[in-house]
């Protein structure tokens, strides 16, 4: 079956298509074969109102943005047509308070129906009715994608939020997965009040001088301390949430970038242990100098295009729940293990 995915992160920046051709059913398979890929990002007037949603919007401008995200998803989707028998969509998510509530916009019918071919969506609220938190959704498409015979594994996605899938060969009982914290979401924030691109705040940050101070208090965050399964989005992670907060560019740029890596690395030590390699995927692969604070410590491999990842594993997703299988692990949500999802028929 040819599925096409559409992922938005919470790095808010557009979406990424994957078309993949899916045979075969757990446990042996499935196998599969990306055909393609696209990446498109949201105009800046549509990116403006998803991250203001993000902070808090009223009705009619969330029912309003909920409806152009659908629009767009469809633009961004049209090279595809006639293409996919099928379509996944993660929506945006723009509110996460497991396990109350868990909100993403985008709205479906317009793929359906602009398409003529069937969608599954809403992925997240079904794993939080089943006692989930809503995420990480993709580790058990993880395991599924890159599960090697003998080799612990972790799957590193850097997005606005940073989160990780570890598992030794494609034993589902193996299965750790969480949010470590933030990823690039602080750091993104800094550019856009800064009005830097991102070769320029890097360029600032491999300058800058690290805040002790500041590193002491940020991670000392209760969210950084507790056991998974755990998730949390770009509501805790603001810059208005932390203190002391640098005023010298180049030492806040470092100082958020440095945080961000010893989290992960805080992460790794406390759950996870030692691992044989660490794929890692994410928008934020594209950051060197996080990248390299990283590498220091970890058996990392960026991926070929780390932003397939998870536009791939949402259409894995889609493909599982067609064939009627449970396609998200209470291991990895700390729910029951359930078959998430809702179809949009075109009409």
């Amino acid at each position: 079956m040819r599925v096409l995915g559409l992922m938005s992160g919470t790095s808010a920046d557009g979406v990424d298509l994957v078309l993949a051709e899916f045979s075969g059913r757990p446990p042996e398979g499935p196998t599969h074969r990306v055909l393609a890929h696209r990446e498109v990002p949201y105009p800046e007037g549509l990116r403006r109102r998803v991250l203001e949603a993000m902070r808090g919007g009223d009705t009619r401008a969330l029912a309003l943005l909920h409806h152009d995200l659908g629009r767009f998803y469809l633009e961004a989707a049209l090279p595809f047509r006639n293409q996919a028998e099928l379509l996944v969509l993660s929506g945006q998510t723009v509110w996460h308070e497991p396990p109350l509530a868990t909100f993403q916009l985008g709205e479906p019918s317009h793929l359906a129906l602009g398409l003529g071919v069937p969608v599954v969506f809403g992925f997240r609220e079904v794993d939080l009715a089943a006692g989930g938190q809503g995420a990480p959704l993709v580790a058990y498409p993880d395991l599924l994608l890159y599960g090697e015979e003998g080799v612990r594994l972790c799957v590193h996605n850097l997005g606005g939020i940073s989160n990780l899938t570890c598992f030794r060969g494609r034993d589902p009982t193996t299965l750790l997965a969480f949010d470590t914290g933030p990823g690039v979401c602080l750091f993104d924030e800094a550019l856009e009040r800064l009005g830097l691109s991102l070769e320029e705040g890097m360029v600032l940050a491999e300058e800058g001088e690290e805040d002790p101070e500041a590193l002491e208090a940020w991670l000392a965050h209760p969210y950084l301390q507790a056991p998974p399964p755990k998730t949390t989005g770009r509501e805790v992670w603001r810059l208005e949430n932390l203190h002391p907060l640098p005023e010298e560019p180049a030492r806040l740029l470092r100082s958020l970038l440095a945080f961000t890596a010893r989290s992960v690395l805080l992460a790794y030590r406390r759950f996870v242990g030692p691992v044989d390699r660490v794929l890692l995927a994410g928008g934020g692969a594209r950051n060197r100098v996080l990248v390299d604070l990283l590498r220091a410590h970890l058996p990392l491999e960026t991926m070929p295009n780390p932003k397939v990842r998870e536009a791939l594993a949402f259409a894995l997703l889609g493909y599982l729940y067609i064939l009627g299988e449970v396609n998200v692990l209470g291991r990895a949500t700390g729910g029951r293990d359930v078959r998430a999802g809702k179809v949009v028929e075109p009409a």
